[in-house]
């Protein structure tokens, strides 16, 4: 029987958070990083998918996704409406 390998898979802005010690698994998302006036970085959008709560582990990426979706579609739509076309 051949072993199945899994396979890394890229996800920029979310990150996968396993922690035995505090019970904590799930996924965090993390976008629209803003400079802060001390000069670091910060992201202006977080949020936490916890296993538990979504469902399990696919259910809680799946809700990951749909919200980095939502956050980096409406990101787009406010850097368009700055932009101004020459006339």
């Amino acid at each position: 029987m051949s072993r199945r390998r899994t396979r890394l898979v890229r996800r920029r802005g979310i990150s996968r958070i396993d922690q035995p010690s505090t019970r904590t698994y799930g996924w965090f998302v993390r976008a629209g990083f803003e400079k802060r006036p001390d000069g670091s970085y910060a992201p202006r959008h977080r949020k936490f998918f916890g296993d538990a709560g979504y469902g399990g582990k696919r259910r809680a990426l799946r809700a990951a996704q749909e919200y980095l979706a939502i956050v980096q579609s409406g990101r787009r739509k406010a850097r368009a409406r700055r932009v101004r076309h020459a006339a």
